[in-house]
């Protein structure tokens, strides 16, 4: 199938390799010229693990290619992504601006049938906007399918090849069946394909969203009220994730929640007073930590993960702060 991804971001760098991965052939589109050169030159501007090998393999394999042409892209194409960012403005509601700029160039280089598919985060109603933006500035026959991401950063590209259930928000039934061919490939173990209408499928995206976040907003109250009372949230995690009404997942107290921007240099140590631990990431789960205490100048350590043993953390030297644990 061809297939264009504008938006060469986290969402759509990883959805536009993927399905390069799996024999389609896919033009990845972004008007910044930059980053557009530098991937064309095989530099990932994100991590990724697993990435850069598949985005070199498919370049190099000729089924994915980047350009900042989004005009040409879209008209050697039938399936359009939508994968920009929808950032927060300032009273807090997700700026569509760039969707709809999307939208309204898509409208202008459509020469004939085209299946556009919102993969960015968007508002309930979005997806019928979109249609009717498109609508106003083209004859061309289209259809505009919700199909949001569920991906989560470290395990992006094994979400997108095996994910637990795909979501399409679309009433057209053709349009239903060329989706679920799309995906085929990724759900050979069974996993379910939902086809929906769109405003239910834009809204399962943020229902997951804030169910986990108030999963882990939970845990970080429990995790409060465990240091005032002597208990240890370790302990009364294990207790309540042993629940099969409750389950074990997203039930890990930190320091809020939110992606992974924690340096990737143990050097940024040097000197430092103290180090705060945000991340749950493989690389730092078990580091040289004679090494982590020689650079700094004062050893202390805030695990804002509860992923290291306080006691051993202790007896190396540190002065060691969980959240919700025992002093």
């Amino acid at each position: 199938m061809k297939i264009t991804v504008i938006g060469t971001g986290y969402v759509g760098l990883v959805s536009g390799t993927c399905l390069a991965e799996s024999g389609n052939q896919v033009i990845c589109a972004d008007i910044d010229a930059e980053k557009i050169a530098r991937l064309r030159q095989g530099e990932i501007p994100i991590y990724e693990p697993g990435l850069r090998e598949l985005v070199r393999r498919n370049v190099s394999e000729a089924r994915l290619r980047f350009t900042t042409d989004i005009q040409a892209a879209v008209e050697q194409s039938l399936v359009i992504f939508i994968a920009v960012g929808t950032p927060a403005r300032p009273d807090g509601a997700s700026d569509l601006g760039p969707v709809f700029q999307v939208a309204k160039t898509i409208a202008h280089a459509m020469s004939d049938f085209k299946v556009i598919v919102i993969k960015s985060t968007v508002p309930v109603g979005t997806n019928e906007r979109v249609r009717q933006t498109i609508t106003g500035l083209t004859k061309q026959e289209f259809e505009v399918v919700s199909n949001p991401e569920f991906l989560k950063e470290g395990t992006a590209v094994h979400d997108f090849m095996k994910p637990e259930r795909v979501i399409i928000g679309t009433t057209n039934e053709q349009t239903a069946e060329l989706m679920k061919e799309l995906y085929a490939p990724f759900v050979r173990t069974g996993n379910p394909i939902f086809v929906m209408d769109p405003r239910s499928a834009e809204m399962s995206k943020y229902a997951a969203n804030a169910m986990l976040a108030s999963r882990i907003s939970f845990m970080n109250e429990l995790a409060q009220l465990c240091e005032r009372t002597g208990a240890d949230v370790e302990q009364v995690r294990l207790g309540l994730g042993t629940d099969s009404r409750i389950g074990a997942k997203f039930l890990f107290p930190g320091v809020g929640f939110g992606g992974s921007c924690f340096p990737k240099d143990l050097q940024a140590l040097e000197g430092a007073d103290a180090l705060l631990l945000l991340t749950e990431w493989n690389e730092f789960r078990s580091p040289d930590f004679e090494r982590v205490k020689s650079t700094m100048r004062l050893p202390v350590v805030f695990d804002g993960r509860n992923i290291y043993n306080p006691g051993k953390m202790r007896r190396l030297g540190f002065s060691y702060y969980g959240i919700g644990r025992r002093s």
